[in-house]
């Protein structure tokens, strides 16, 4: 490590140290949390169902289009006999230590990885889907993978590196269909690092050529398997509705400053009321030029991590959905670009900084507080997992029948069905 990842005064780098620690061991605790329901979770459980036990060919699952890479992971622990709650969070804690260790790899010459680990443990939307049975963390860490030995390759030279920096974009990709990011960035990243020998390589690896363009053209002759179809046609569905490109950009500004002031946006609009709106669009605005002007003006950011983050960013832009938890895969990455100090802006990140630091670490101290607390508390749990919208089914699993004076509809039984099997 540099000087840069040391500290002034000793106790410090402990107190860091200590903090870490208790943080990883929180999240190991909430893998004994119950099975978190959510929408896209069903999904991904009834397809592994319907792929395990057969389904009817015009069923929901059946016709699906969500990548099967989590899924798999889904498919393979409940062939091991191990597809349960505890099992599925431990996973995904693993992905996300994984993650982060290979990112402290790729930038251990200008990060402070305390800072940047504490940070991103300390991010609510990260503890909140590295809990809940989704793909995002697995996504988070394959992509992390394929730009980690893509790095490898660029410091090694050899092939192998590259070979499995593919792979593991295809695994990303597989897992979700962003993973199309990575495309440009390794493709570009190639090209960039080898601009004068790129004709002389083509020329020499005329198999790897063929190879790349026979991957490409299968994109395009499996996309409907692969799911792209739905998504390329998503889009042009929505707007034929109200929507229009400004909401578009403001949900997703909205979403950056969910993210960076580390509080969910429902949060803080029952305090604030309709202003709410306005000022965290405006903040989002502020905070995604900022990360683009420091990623492009950094010398510490290698060009295919610029390209990968960039083409996510525009992906994600372009995506006609509101959702924080889209930019999970980044948060480590950005956080990195974030840690980031141009000379020029100095003056101003000493005063915004230390405020939003403050701001931020009392509100992830008190989300994962409080994550914690309804793994281990069965009725508040119930009430809030999903804001209530599963409290009857949960409630059926806990006590045997719905217990809330508000019961007006029956409970799902596929999703008790997956409380009594999966827990």
């Amino acid at each position: 490590m540099s000087q840069q990842t040391t500290y002034k005064y000793p106790w410090l780098n402990q107190f860091m140290k200590a903090t870490g620690f208790i943080l990883v061991v929180l999240y190991l605790l909430n893998c004994f949390t119950p099975l978190r329901m959510h929408y896209d979770m069903i999904r991904y459980f009834g397809i592994e169902e319907c792929i395990l036990n057969g389904c009817p060919p015009d069923s929901a699952s059946a016709q699906d289009y969500l990548p099967y890479g989590y899924t798999g992971l889904l498919i393979v622990l409940s062939k091991l006999g191990i597809l349960k709650s505890f099992t599925i969070v431990l996973v995904n804690c693993i992905y996300l230590f994984a993650g982060l260790y290979l990112i402290r790899k790729i930038f251990a010459a200008s990060l402070r990885p305390f800072i940047f680990s504490i940070l991103v443990l300390l991010n609510w939307a990260v503890m909140k889907f590295t809990v809940h049975p989704l793909s995002e963390i697995q996504f988070f860490f394959f992509s992390t993978l394929s730009l980690y030995f893509f790095y490898q390759h660029l410091q090694q030279k050899k092939f192998i590196p590259l070979a499995l920096a593919f792979v593991f974009a295809g695994f990303a990709f597989l897992t979700r269909t962003i993973g199309v990011a990575l495309v440009p960035a390794l493709l570009l990243g190639l090209c960039w690092e080898h601009k004068k020998q790129l004709s002389n390589i083509v020329r020499k690896n005329k198999v790897l050529v063929l190879i790349i363009a026979l991957l490409v053209a299968g994109v395009f002759i499996f996309s409907k398997q692969l799911g792209l179809n739905h998504y390329t046609g998503v889009r042009s569905e929505q707007f034929k509705g109200n929507l229009t490109t400004m909401d578009i950009l403001g949900w997703h500004f909205k979403e950056w400053t969910e993210v960076i002031l580390n509080v969910p946006f429902n949060r803080i609009e029952m305090y604030l009321g309709k202003p709410t709106l306005s000022i965290f669009i405006i903040l989002g605005i502020i905070f995604v030029g900022w990360f683009v002007y420091i990623l492009l003006r950094s010398n510490n950011f290698p060009f295919f991590i610029k390209i990968y983050l960039l083409a996510y960013c525009a992906i994600i832009f372009y995506w006609p959905f509101y959702d924080p938890r889209f930019w999970v895969p980044i948060i480590p990455m950005g956080t990195v670009v974030m840690l980031q100090t141009p000379v020029e802006l100095k003056k101003i990140t000493r005063m915004v900084r230390p405020p939003l630091f403050f701001v931020y670490t009392i509100l992830g101290i008190f989300a994962l507080a409080y994550l914690t607390y309804t793994s281990f508390n069965k009725k508040v749990f119930s009430k809030t997992q999903a804001s209530g919208v599963y409290r009857n089914e949960y409630e059926t699993f806990f006590y045997g029948k719905p217990i809330s004076d508000t019961t007006t509809q029956k409970n799902d039984e596929f999703v008790v069905h997956l409380l009594q099997k999966y827990n």
